[in-house]
């Protein structure tokens, strides 16, 4: 489970690069595509925040249910996860909005997508540095195969980085394996 967490966060990862790759475009008065932007952000609604996620937060609660942590950095996980949702539903709307043709301040765009990729960083970096890896040296072999149990998602194809990529993301895909 907590590979797959980190294979996801590699993943994210790429993706955050490809919006900034497009925030310079934008900067330069450059020509972006901006379906690949929104293949971003479905792609985040439905895999991170239906599989991604809860896989986390699953483990989280587990760790916390058995180990001791304060009230912040309890509840800061969760509150994040919240928060990074509702930003890609924000920005999913304000692209779904320029696909319709709407007409939207380039920078104010430019500063919702900059809003967004610096917090996703910032919250990968508190899973990948802090969080994970309390979790690997406190939990047990005991605990991973419990944990395994309740997962109730079991295995799911990850549609865009997986080994058999949904039609919905296959531009994405291709766009990701020129860079």
């Amino acid at each position: 489970m907590i590979n797959r967490i980190h294979k996801d966060h590699i993943n994210i990862m790429q993706l955050l690069k490809v919006i900034e790759n497009k925030i310079a475009l934008l900067r330069i008065d450059g020509n972006i595509d901006y379906r690949l932007l929104k293949s971003i952000t479905d792609y985040l609604k439905s895999y991170a925040d239906k599989y991604h996620h809860p896989m986390e937060d699953l483990i989280y609660a587990y760790y916390l249910k058995y180990r001791v942590v304060s009230d912040q950095v309890a509840n800061r996980l969760e509150e994040e996860h919240q928060q990074l949702s509702e930003l890609t539903k924000e920005l999913d709307d304000m692209l779904s909005m320029i696909l319709l043709d709407a007409i939207i301040p380039k920078h104010i765009f430019i500063e919702k997508l900059e809003t967004f990729v610096s917090k996703q960083k910032q919250h990968l970096s508190y899973e990948e540095l802090s969080i994970l890896p309390a979790i690997q040296a406190s939990l047990t072999p005991d605990d991973w195969a419990h944990l395994s149990l309740q997962w109730k998602q079991k295995e799911y194809q990850d549609p865009l980085f997986g080994d058999s990529i949904s039609d919905r993301f296959k531009t994405l895909a291709e766009y990701i394996n020129q860079v």
